[in-house]
């Protein structure tokens, strides 16, 4: 073997290595990068959608387990926008129809002490 195959080798290693690096960084570009099945389990955890403001910013909108939480994500800091109660959109609109709670605050009740 010539000292030319032994090159013909090395770039031919050095070309598949780039080859996988370039797949592996556009997977996680894309967002198949860090992901795991759970086995057994119901995922509590998901993105359920991501909108692009710019280069820099994004809105992300995150499901756990029955509530979701609008983030903005930047370079500058992230920070929570909105935040859905309990139940989703339909435990919020059965929560504000519903009637004010029967409980008073302990001052506004009679006393039920001896009247002399």
């Amino acid at each position: 073997m010539g000292l030319d195959q032994y090159i013909q080798f090395v770039l031919a290693l050095a070309f598949v290595i780039a080859l996988i690096v370039l797949v592996a960084w556009v997977m996680r570009r894309i967002g198949f990068g860090g992901m795991t099945a759970t086995s057994g389990r119901q995922r509590r955890l998901g993105v359920v959608e991501v909108l692009p403001l710019d280069g820099k910013r994004r809105l992300v909108l995150v499901r756990r387990d029955d509530r979701e939480h609008l983030l903005l994500l930047s370079a500058f800091g992230d920070q929570v926008v909105d935040q859905t109660p309990r139940g989703g959109f339909q435990g919020a609109l059965a929560e504000a129809s519903a009637p004010p709670s029967a409980a008073l605050p302990s001052a506004a009740l009679p006393s039920t002490g001896d009247r002399s």
